[in-house]
């Protein structure tokens, strides 16, 4: 609202509130992102000092309050939202991607690949003997296990590479600028790493061995194709034969 010399109101003009925003904003900063002094959103605002009577200071300061509180729920709102979308790619039990959102990486990698023929892998884990941990130890312990299979996963790859847990004891890596031997390697350490160290459950070292299939992605191959091909990489490799490419 602006407010002749006189007191007596009149409608705000197009643009003030804009205005008063554009004010706000370069006055907040210096005022620790509080509420700025109504004198100085009134400079910045290009309202002469002697307009600025009781009635012009109080409509500022309703105005600056207004837009604090604004801009406050804005940021909540954001923040809701970052943390929603971060709840609705996360598992459930350990900080990687679930299914469904690895499998979306796993589609633009292929995408990727297929526009500018750029190598890509995916790796697939499967814990070994996790049902006996679970009947021998309780499912905490299984839980465990499975978490520091995460740990490790995610400490010994790259930013570039993506990890996720597609299942209830399966992990899935997705490797960029990777080939099948390079990738069939880094799984291989992947797997003496996590059988080097021991997850820890009420004090008790548990051991833990995955088995593992790589599978180096092609052109125009659906994102779920190429994961059933790590998958039976990986029981190919349990059973002792010859991994897919």
């Amino acid at each position: 609202m602006k407010v002749t010399k006189t007191g007596a109101a009149k409608p705000v003009a197009a643009g003030s509130a804009a205005r008063a925003d554009a004010a706000y904003r370069s006055t907040e900063a210096a005022a620790g992102r509080g509420l700025p002094p109504a004198e100085d959103v009134a400079t910045v605002a290009g309202i002469p000092e002697a307009e600025l009577t009781p009635k012009v200071r109080q409509a500022l300061q309703q105005l600056m309050a207004e837009v604090y509180a604004l801009r406050q729920e804005l940021e909540e709102a954001r923040q809701r939202v970052g943390y929603l979308e971060q709840l609705a790619d996360q598992d459930t039990l350990a900080p990687v991607l679930n299914r469904r959102a690895f499998i979306r990486e796993l589609g633009r990698m292929a995408a990727f690949e297929e526009r500018y023929g750029a190598a890509g892998a995916v790796l697939y884990f499967d814990v070994n003997d996790l049902k006996v941990i679970n009947d021998t130890h309780g499912h905490g312990a299984g839980d465990a296990v499975l978490k520091r299979v995460c740990e490790i996963l995610l400490r010994d790859t790259r930013a570039s590479d993506v990890v996720g847990r597609l299942g209830g004891d399966e992990f899935g890596v997705i490797l960029a600028q990777s080939g099948l031997e390079p990738a069939a390697a880094k799984a291989a350490r992947l797997a003496e790493a996590i059988a080097a160290e021991e997850a820890v459950w009420e004090g008790r070292p548990l051991r833990v061995s995955v088995a593992f299939g790589t599978h180096t992605l092609s052109s125009g191959q659906r994102a779920d194709d190429a994961l059933n091909a790590a998958d039976r990489a990986m029981y190919a490799n349990k059973r002792g034969g010859q991994a897919e490419g």
